[in-house]
């Protein structure tokens, strides 16, 4: 009897878990719809391994922990330096991810907005002149992370990388703000292709930036 009723306790406490359900966004395109600047085989692996694998590890982080189910990316990022490594590389890696695949698309005819062009040639001197400090900037990026050109808090474009699976939205990061554009130089993101040629991989990334979706993020930003 004490080892049925054990039991029944186990259950009872196993069917009234509430799960969290982080999920992962769709892919907007084909996984060889970026040939041949990223290929079909990195992107498989990259979004059905990895990317799922951060998504998968999130829910998992947050239920063992005890936090709310249904908290949001924002309310995780707005405390970040609360949670151990488990929330915060698996909360990055999921939003990250989300956020980047939306950032590359297959069409040749997405274009920077006129005013965000005109903020960039303000901020950087010109498109060319922003170009590269993002390349190298992503180029500088020691072992795995990612580079960002963000909507800082005074309301100005800004260059910046940031470690791991780290962004700029985390409470805690050196500097903060909304981000509009990113590259991950994780080598997962191009190794299989580019091998330790990561100028190479960043140099096809502009090949493949969906503006569009820049555009938008920009705007909101404001």
């Amino acid at each position: 009897m004490k080892l049925l009723s054990l039991t029944l306790s186990a259950f009872l406490l196993l069917t009234t878990l509430v799960f969290a359900e982080f999920k992962q966004d769709p892919l907007p395109y084909a996984y060889n719809a970026l040939e041949p600047y990223i290929d079909a085989q990195t992107m498989e692996i990259h979004y059905s391994k990895h990317h799922a694998g951060y998504i998968q590890k999130l829910n998992a982080a947050i239920t063992s922990q005890g936090i709310n189910n249904d908290i949001t990316y924002d309310e995780l990022f707005s405390n970040m330096n609360k949670y151990n490594n488990a929330v915060r590389n698996n909360a990055g890696g999921s939003y990250n991810h989300n956020l980047f695949w939306k950032l590359l698309t297959p069409e040749k005819n997405t274009k920077p907005s006129t005013d965000l062009i005109k903020d960039i040639e303000k901020t950087f001197g010109s498109f060319d002149a922003f170009k590269e400090q993002f390349s190298n900037s992503a180029l500088s990026v020691f072992g795995s992370g990612w580079a960002w050109l963000i909507v800082n808090k005074d309301n100005k474009l800004q260059i910046i990388t940031t470690p791991n699976q780290d962004n700029p939205l985390m409470n805690d990061v050196a500097v903060r703000g909304i981000p509009i554009l990113t590259i991950d130089v994780w080598e997962h993101a191009y190794y299989l292709k580019y091998q330790n040629r990561r100028a190479d991989y960043i140099g096809s990334f502009w090949n493949i930036i969906n503006w569009e979706t820049v555009n938008n993020l920009y705007s909101k930003s404001k």
